[in-house]
């Protein structure tokens, strides 16, 4: 690879480092090229970026960052990086359950990063991949806002109830005297 390929590469990869709202770094050793395949498929449906980076590429591209020394042990050996633009938790989640397979235990998490934060491996696996994605959270969000309009349409109905349970109630005394 020529300087300038490596230059426009190390350019691609600070743009995406500079979008993303969360990303996650894999050792995809013992891995083959049809699992690695199905792995790349899974992020594609989840909307998430995933790319495999030559490490001393990803160090030039982050070097401006805060946080780009915390990740110096993780660059190194096999490194394959998962970018979330949207939902921070699609990667994690992704490959949490794509790591539930025994063929695909090899598939190891090296770290993860959201909002300028470093995670270990397993903070991404139990933190970040048990995140609510962005759908869960607006159908929280709805049902939250939804629920006191429930609640004030039942109080409005209830006089109107409690008199038609009035008016049935006097209906069957009324058959039940006569």
């Amino acid at each position: 690879m020529e300087r300038t390929e490596k230059e426009a590469l190390v350019g691609e990869v600070k743009q995406r480092f500079d979008r993303m709202t969360s990303a996650v770094f894999l050792d995809f050793t013992g891995l083959n090229v049809a699992v690695v395949t199905k792995l790349r498929d899974e992020f594609r449906k989840a909307g998430v970026e995933y790319r495999v980076v030559k490490n001393t590429l990803v160090r030039h591209a982050i070097k401006h960052h805060a946080w780009s020394k915390k990740l110096d042990d993780t660059l190194v050996g096999m490194t394959g990086i998962a970018w979330c633009y949207e939902d921070p938790s699609a990667a994690a989640k992704v490959v949490k359950a794509f790591r539930k397979d025994k063929e695909h235990e090899k598939l190891k998490i090296k770290a993860g990063l959201i909002e300028g934060q470093v995670l270990d491996a397993e903070g991404v696996e139990n933190q970040l991949a048990t995140m609510p994605g962005k759908d869960e959270l607006r159908a929280t969000l709805l049902a939250t806002l939804q629920a006191p309009l429930q609640q004030f349409l039942q109080q409005l109905n209830a006089p109107l109830q409690n008199f038609a349970y009035l008016l049935k109630a006097k209906e069957d005394a009324a058959g039940g005297a006569g």
